[in-house]
């Protein structure tokens, strides 16, 4: 198993040492991240907390594979045949910190979910599956940089006359109106949320490195700082689209990470930014060989991407954002151009990365993430070629083998050779048996415009 910086657990000790410099605190949560980046777990009040990292806390195992309700779909038989088992939670060093934006003092802990008679990491956890691919990496010497970033809406806590999403209305301020593409002023308005994210992502040490408004009305996009570390990256987009909720809560308004929130308006991605480092740090992008080095990771995501298409696109609403503009429906890559599915960013060489263009906001960022590298991964070893890179804007539109229906999706990825080279082929069926459950149980209702087209 690849070794990651969080994964040694937390100790008594620990726990004790942040009481003490925030005695105020009240209550803790448990955090495990399941693959719809939902946060799962229990909060617990400070007189139980201290058991936490004695001997863990126990919940249904079957957390880290419900659907987006939180329910589960039986697949393989757990949380159905098995009697819907216990795991055991228990916290990782270094994560506990504040929940600035709760209402009374609060506290929260990463936790990963182990088996409760081994203490063995559950096969199922997204985490684990990320950590198979890195480990994958290193063993052929590869050290992945990245980042995330993410793109959401405010909106408002009531529905329209509709019972549709509306834009927020910022405080001291109505609803914004227009688009406001890269507006300062726009940035201006929402200063007092944008601040507020700043200081609690400061207080849970996540490394966020700036906000820009985006193209949607009352669409933004936070960053996050490069890590040579990816599972710490793919944790930290997670908690960071906890903070942006709890924060818009905390100011009276909503904040949404699906993939296309409003049919006029454009979608939400998650793009990530990656680069190999050798062991010095230097990156092998922008080194020599680093140009060959380069497209062959690009051939290898261009080589992953359509099967890979259920984890960028994991539900019936991800694949409306593939309807609008700058959003990849072909394998181009190409240099400064966003039009582009793998993007070349304009860089000096120790900047030199791909930008990954594809996931929707509504993507696991571990799934994602183990996606994207596996596609680095397989390209390298192989030695792959990749396509031309595109001149210009991409006009060609979808490409034919695009795989633009969430069922023929995860068909494709659950039969796919390429994917079970990376991950554990159980797990394909898992997650896709669990995706086309929720995808029936949503439109086993009639839906409103079915009335329009055929009563």
């Amino acid at each position: 198993m690849h070794e990651q910086k969080n994964q040694a657990l937390a100790s008594v000790a620990e726990w004790l040492q942040f009481l003490k410099n925030n005695p105020d605190i009240e209550s803790l949560d448990t955090c495990v991240i399941d693959f719809n980046a939902n946060m799962s777990g229990k909060r617990l009040p400070i007189a139980d907390a201290k058991k936490l990292f004695e001997d863990g806390v126990q919940f249904s195992s079957c957390a880290l594979i419900a659907d987006s309700r939180g329910l589960g779909q039986g697949a393989l038989g757990l949380g159905k045949t098995d009697g819907d088992p216990d795991g055991t939670a228990r916290p990782l060093t270094g994560t506990i910190c504040r929940v600035p934006w709760a209402q009374t003092p609060t506290a929260q802990v990463l936790c990963k979910m182990t088996d409760v008679a081994d203490g063995a990491s559950m096969w199922h956890d997204p985490r684990v599956i990320l950590s198979r691919v890195l480990a994958q990496c290193s063993a052929v010497g590869l050290r992945p940089v990245v980042a995330c970033e993410l793109e959401f809406y405010l909106t408002d806590p009531k529905r329209d006359e509709n019972h549709r999403l509306q834009p927020a209305a910022l405080p001291g301020r109505s609803h914004a109106r227009r688009p406001a593409n890269l507006s300062l002023d726009a940035v201006e308005e929402a200063a007092e949320f944008l601040d507020a994210v700043n200081r609690a992502a400061s207080a849970q040490g996540l490394p966020v490195c700036g906000s820009v408004a985006e193209y949607g009305i009352g669409q933004y996009e936070v960053n996050l700082h490069h890590v040579d570390d990816p599972l710490l990256a793919a944790d930290q987009a997670v908690l960071l689209k906890r903070l942006v909720k709890g924060v818009a809560r905390s100011l009276g308004m909503d904040a949404t990470f699906m993939a296309k929130p409003y049919v006029a308006q454009p979608g939400s991605g998650l793009h990530i930014h990656a680069s190999i480092v050798d062991a010095d740090g230097h990156n092998r992008f922008g080194g020599p060989g680093g140009n060959a080095l380069l497209e062959q990771a690009v051939a290898g995501m261009q080589a992953l991407m359509y099967d890979s298409m259920g984890f960028f696109a994991p539900n019936f609403n991800s694949q409306r954002r593939y309807l609008g503009s700058f959003v990849p429906t072909s394998l181009d890559w190409a240099h400064n151009n966003r039009s582009v599915a793998f993007r070349v960013p304009v860089s000096n060489d120790s900047g030199r990365r791909i930008e990954h263009r594809v996931a929707g906001a509504d993507a696991s960022p571990h799934l994602t993430m183990a996606a994207v590298l596996a596609g680095i991964l397989h390209g390298i070893t192989h030695q792959l070629k990749p396509s031309k890179p595109l001149d210009g804007k991409s006009t060609k539109g979808t490409d034919r083998k695009f795989p633009g229906d969430l069922l023929i999706a995860l068909e494709r990825l659950e039969r796919s050779t390429l994917l079970k080279k990376y991950f554990p082929e159980k797990y394909l069926h898992v997650y896709a048996h669990v995706k086309r459950g929720e995808y029936h149980e949503l439109i086993e209702d009639v839906l409103i415009r079915e009335y329009d087209f055929y009563a």
